[in-house]
């Protein structure tokens, strides 16, 4: 059973996943009713975090594409329920690929945005 992100170590986790997606615009943090941290957008989900006896799980929303290529490895698997809609889970760790996670990222951000939050992303990229 998932439950509230309270232990240090999965702590610096979520701050690791916190930065990474709050780089996007328009990005809010939500903890649910099961404990789970979320990171919406215009209040849709792209990222949940939950810390059970297995660990740190991080699920992100990916495309049907990317579910299957990750799915082929054994790192991530099919998240329970909503699976169906291309989410992946991993569990965090020291030995996380965090490249690979910020790219997974600014997938779902950009699966989740509206065209006018993806556009003024893109325009800020371009200026740096």
């Amino acid at each position: 059973m998932d439950r509230l992100i309270t232990r240090e170590d999965h702590l610096e986790l979520l701050s690791k996943v916190r930065t990474a997606a709050q780089v996007y615009p328009e990005v809010t943090e939500a903890v649910d009713g099961f404990g789970h941290t979320s990171f919406r957008v215009k209040n849709k989900p792209f990222i949940m975090l939950g810390a059970s006896e297995n660990g740190m799980s991080c699920s992100i929303k990916t495309s049907p594409e990317t579910q299957s290529m990750l799915l082929q490895g054994n790192v991530y698997t099919r998240t329970p329920y909503i699976g169906q809609h291309g989410w992946v889970t991993v569990y965090l760790s020291e030995r996380t690929d965090w490249k690979e996670l910020k790219d997974l990222i600014e997938e779902a951000y950009h699966r989740t945005a509206p065209p006018k939050l993806r556009k003024l992303h893109a325009e800020r990229q371009e200026r740096t």
